[in-house]
């Protein structure tokens, strides 16, 4: 990643300042004293039960490796077959985090059992696999190179919204709790798409925050989705007509802002000048997609990212903010924070409103160098994704294609630091054809399409080093 970095630096910079009169930024030298790997990533873990994914990550390496054996001979049941091409994404995506060896990492669709008592997935996924030697060129491979063991001895799992019954017909279909679409946050279950934190230094428990039943309607300035889809009025469901707002009056007012959980994780890092606390602001906004009749998710998704720029705001910005435990506020203005997770937004195309994004990415409290800059995180495999055709079509002319995060040609995963925090390095682990580990990404003995979720993810780590 260091040559990435050595090579693209100069050319972004002068993107960057193309029709500006500033100069290039000047980065100074920082002490060799604690570099701190932070990231996030998507998984997609998104099983159709909780109890799946638990028997997956149950599994000990022995019984994985009589499934990969039975997979590479072809004498598994078709069953067994689903089975070990789980294992086999799974181990690779513990290869994934074995290669980059961040001290933090947020796993985003890592799902629980919907309150967060069920640790058992979170605990085997750390036993069975990523404490456990990983292929580096992919578990399919029949190259032996090996990779390190990861442990981590801090470990969180968090409420979630995702498949939690509103009680109400939030779909307008004439049905109360009738699927998913009823429910606060998109899931088939209480508990899919949740997410969890691992991570190597120790997270202070006593003030972590969450801000799972936080009310949308108690965001300043936010309104419920009125019916903008006026084509066919005839259509339109619940007797509702073009104009009209899509909640109950009674919905509204009970509706969470987070789909999933927006939650503030301090982790206390030691340094020679005493211990640092950083926080950790986790989310995994909706998709501004799939509406219908209304901007519903579009309207969300901006609100969840909005949601941190007043968090970390100061001078009052966030003082409208109420988390679980009744606690008021945002951050300090002096503590230190990185935004990250799937944010479900890109600041240059896709479908959602771009203005959070940018406005996040830009703010003054963020450092824009690891957001815009010269350690923007970039990889050499997503211009290769782009020119291969293997994105997606509609995005083969964005603008940066070596800032994207995943098979649909969108930056969508970040770690945003703020402005005091010092970032030497960043990455988006994405290998080209040309570099190690690129069947962690793109195996054609796997799947139907050799990518994607069949392989490991359809996102990609994003990280960043830290100096303190």
């Amino acid at each position: 990643m260091k040559l990435i970095k050595t090579a693209a630096a100069a050319a972004i910079s002068l993107a960057l300042l193309t029709g500006c009169n500033s100069e290039a930024p000047v980065v100074e030298p920082v002490p060799e004293d604690t570099v701190v790997r932070i990231s996030a990533y998507n998984l997609s873990f998104d099983r159709s039960t909780f109890g799946q994914l638990v028997d997956e990550m149950t599994l000990t390496k022995a019984e994985q490796d009589v499934l990969i054996a039975g997979w590479f001979d072809d004498s598994l049941s078709l069953e067994d077959k689903g089975v070990a091409e789980k294992v086999i994404q799974i181990r690779n995506v513990a290869a994934v985090i074995q290669t980059e060896r961040p001290a933090v990492i947020l796993m985003n669709e890592f799902n629980n059992d919907g309150i967060a008592e069920d640790t058992t997935a979170l605990l085997g996924f750390q036993k069975n696999y990523l404490a456990v030697a990983q292929k580096a060129e992919g578990a399919s491979s029949t190259e032996e190179r090996m990779l390190e063991p990861i442990e981590f001895p801090y470990s969180d799992n968090y409420q979630t919204n995702t498949g939690l019954m509103s009680g109400h017909d939030l779909n307008r279909d004439g049905n109360i709790d009738g699927g998913p679409d009823d429910a606060w946050g998109f899931g088939f279950y209480h508990g899919q798409y949740a997410f969890a934190l691992l991570s190597m230094y120790p997270i202070d428990e006593d003030n972590v925050r969450t801000f799972q039943t936080f009310k949308w309607k108690d965001m300043p300035g936010e309104t419920n989705p009125v019916v903008t889809n006026c084509d066919d009025p005839d259509a339109i469901p619940g007797g509702l007509a073009c104009g009209d707002e899509w909640y109950t009056a009674e919905a509204w007012a009970e509706k969470p802002m987070s789909s999933k959980n927006h939650v503030d994780a301090p982790i206390i890092i030691p340094t020679e000048n005493g211990d640092k606390v950083v926080h950790l602001l986790m989310s995994h906004p909706t998709p501004p997609v799939f509406d219908t009749w209304t901007e519903n998710n579009k309207m969300l998704n901006r609100a969840e990212v909005d949601f941190w720029l007043d968090y970390v705001a100061g001078n009052g910005s966030g003082d409208y903010i109420y988390d679980d435990k009744g606690l008021t506020g945002g951050l300090s203005e002096d503590a230190s924070f990185v935004v990250m997770g799937d944010l479900n937004a890109d600041p240059i195309s896709g479908d959602g409103d771009l203005t959070a994004i940018n406005d996040l990415l830009n703010s003054e409290h963020v450092n824009v160098d690891a957001t815009n800059g010269v350690y923007a995180p970039i990889s050499y495999g997503g211009p290769e994704c782009i020119t291969l055709g293997e994105c997606k079509e509609e995005n083969w002319d964005t603008t940066y294609p070596d800032r994207i995060t995943g098979d649909g040609g969108l930056r969508m995963d970040y770690t945003i630091p703020s402005s005091d925090l010092t970032i030497t390095d960043s990455g988006v682990f994405w290998p080209a054809t040309f570099e190690e580990g690129r069947m962690l990404m793109n195996d054609l003995n796997v799947g139907e399409e050799g990518g994607g979720k069949d392989i490991s993810s359809d996102h990609r780590l994003v990280w960043i080093d830290v100096a303190l």
